[in-house]
């Protein structure tokens, strides 16, 4: 994996401790929820583009 797809999981991962301790923490906000999903098919973009 290069390194700035190792970075952008790392950031999706970091982003889903961060968006489920702060809906725990305060409240579940949808659009937190959105951006995270959003982050997250465009690292599965990058990984697969990577791939072939």
């Amino acid at each position: 994996m290069p390194g700035s797809t190792k970075t952008m999981a790392g950031l999706t991962v970091g982003g889903l401790v961060a968006v489920t301790a702060y809906t725990v923490t305060i409240g579940s906000d949808g659009w937190l929820w959105f951006a995270w999903v959003a982050l997250m098919l465009m690292t599965i973009g990058a990984l697969v583009a990577r791939g072939t």
